[in-house]
């Protein structure tokens, strides 16, 4: 993986506690984001890990390019509850989850496996604030794409919406993590779109779903 961040000492304290995992390995560091775009397009790490405020260019800018060239990179977000601009507009650059600073070590390797795995995180704290962005912006008419889905497909859609896992949406409409995996595999298809993140910004950006989830 690849860690940008203008802080030579967090990228060390990132750098020391994901290498300490058999299955993580960082292949390189960048303190700015021309670095972070050049270094992504040098070795092509499974996930990168991106602070948003950075010299040269921020790391929205950073990641709009990355994805410009490689659609398929799978890039975190570092970001604080004070910027959620920035979450939307991470969102909209195509961001596939976000790390909070201070979220606990095993809550960043977690989202490093699941990013790598190619599953969106997007954490129900951090789509509830993603939410209320949205309701504050001109919406779109919905696609007509959503015409497709099924009942049961626009009830999985709904909850993806509101930062439920798999596991927990089987929990809630009780039926298995399979089914619901299969559920969302259609729903993306169907809608054209590449992971749960984008789902959710489509859900808000048509107005599909009008209340935020209570705090």
């Amino acid at each position: 993986m690849l860690v940008a961040d203008d802080q030579s000492m967090v990228r060390a304290g990132f750098r020391m506690l994901l290498t300490g995992e058999q299955d993580i390995e960082v292949v390189a560091e960048a303190s700015n984001g021309l670095e972070a775009v050049a270094e992504a397009k040098r070795c092509d790490p499974a996930v990168i890990l991106m602070d948003i405020q950075m010299p040269e260019i921020d790391g929205l800018e950073a990641t709009r390019r990355i994805l410009a060239a490689n659609s398929s990179a799978r890039i975190l977000i570092l970001t604080t509850f004070g910027l959620d601009e920035y979450i939307y507009e991470a969102l909209r650059a195509g961001a596939s989850g976000f790390v909070l600073k201070d979220d606990p070590a095993e809550q960043l390797i977690a989202a490093v496996r699941t990013d790598a795995a190619g599953n969106a995180l997007l954490s129900p704290a951090i789509t509830k604030r993603v939410i209320r962005q949205f309701t504050r912006i001109p919406r779109p008419a919905p696609p007509r794409e959503l015409d497709e889905l099924t009942e049961r497909e626009h009830e999985i859609l709904r909850l993806i919406a509101t930062g439920l896992s798999n596991a927990e949406i089987g929990q809630e409409l009780f039926i298995s993590e399979t089914t619901v995996k299969t559920h969302v595999t259609h729903i993306l298809q169907k809608l054209g779109l590449r992971d749960r993140v984008q789902a959710v910004v489509l859900a808000y950006q048509a107005g599909l779903f009008e209340r935020a989830p209570d705090e």
